[in-house]
């Protein structure tokens, strides 16, 4: 004789009209994607960026703290709410200090592109550093820029990037499908004056 109340049983199955509509409001949690995104357009645009809903996660809250140490200031405004005074295209200044993205390999990738095409400026600290987790990093279509890279072996972080003194438009087919890649190429071609060959 089976047992009714055997785990393998499922339970029986009802089915009720509803009395009211299903209503009510929910508040989404931010994409981090988006989030990463958000912050380095504000800080090259020109004026304020106001962003709600970003995601606050270690990987974002580490490409805001290197975007404040590039010259831009993103803030926590409160209620999810996030500022972000942008210093315009090529307006990033030389940091003092490396640029820790932890483990974000958005952050870094996205953050390579925009470097890329920035002028280093002709000092003893002409390069951006960065340190990170242990993930390769894709160089090779911002080198087409004309930025210079010197990485560990295989191309993977920590390393140093030279931005292009003149950057060259470059014409990039992505070889595998990649939106870290692709976003990384359109941030240096912001700066990136002309048309490709």
């Amino acid at each position: 004789m089976a047992n009714d109340l055997s785990p393998y049983s499922p339970a029986p199955l009802t089915a009720s009209q509803p009395h009211s509509p299903l209503s009510g409001t929910i508040r989404v949690p931010g994409d981090k994607s988006i989030s990463h995104r958000a912050l380095m357009l504000g800080a090259l645009a020109v004026g304020r960026t106001e962003i709600s809903g970003l995601l606050e996660g270690e990987d974002v809250l580490a490409t805001a703290a290197a975007l404040n140490t590039l010259g831009a200031h993103a803030a926590r405004a409160g209620d999810g709410r996030w500022t972000v005074d942008g210093v315009g295209i090529g307006g990033l200044a030389e940091p003092d200090d490396l640029l820790d993205l932890g483990n974000s390999g958005t952050g870094a990738r996205l953050l390579l592109g925009i470097l890329a095409t920035i002028r280093s400026p002709p000092s003893s600290r002409a390069t951006r550093r960065f340190v990170g987790g242990r993930w390769a990093v894709s160089s090779n279509p911002l080198a087409a820029f004309g930025a210079r890279f010197v990485t560990r072996e295989g191309a993977r972080l920590p390393l140093v990037v030279s931005g292009a003194a003149d950057p060259v438009p470059i014409s990039y087919h992505l070889p595998v499908p990649s939106a870290q890649v692709k976003s990384s190429v359109l941030l240096a071609g912001l700066n990136t004056r002309g048309r490709p060959p």
